[in-house]
């Protein structure tokens, strides 16, 4: 198990921890920052379901959203990697891909770039399917 510890699989879903933290508190910071919703909203159960009207905190909620649907998959592959001992080769350059192409298409999304954040969400999906392949085999 020492090996699994070590792999870049599990170290990459460590680092994907701390991206989806960054993530969540940027969001958060802009809905607090975007002066559209008082701070006593922004602190209670929010059930009247008010939105921003911020252009960047909208992105960066569906942004995150869009990251939290592949998530799951990611954490499962990268566990499912070492459990196995199958880390390594394509499974370590799917994880890797996958990370990087999420901090890209974050920073895409924000900025509002259209054609080349849907090709590196690709790029994205294509790290989880190297690892799957490398699970599989």
């Amino acid at each position: 198990m020492e090996a699994a510890a070590a792999s870049t699989e599990i170290w990459v879903l460590g680092w994907s921890v701390v991206l989806l933290i960054v993530h969540i508190l940027v969001q958060a910071l802009s809905l607090d920052l975007s002066g559209d919703l008082s701070i006593k909203y922004l602190l209670s159960p929010r059930d009247e379901g008010r939105a921003s009207k911020s252009l960047i905190a909208g992105r960066l909620q569906r942004s995150l959203n869009n990251m939290l649907e592949t998530y799951p998959a990611f954490i499962a592959l990268a566990l499912a990697l070492a459990v196995t001992g199958k880390t390594g080769e394509l499974g370590a350059a799917g994880a890797v891909t996958w990370i990087l192409a999420r901090l890209v298409y974050g920073v895409l999304y924000v900025a509002g770039v259209p054609i080349l954040r849907t090709i590196v969400w690709f790029v994205s999906i294509g790290g989880l399917v190297l690892m799957v392949v490398r699970l599989m085999t």
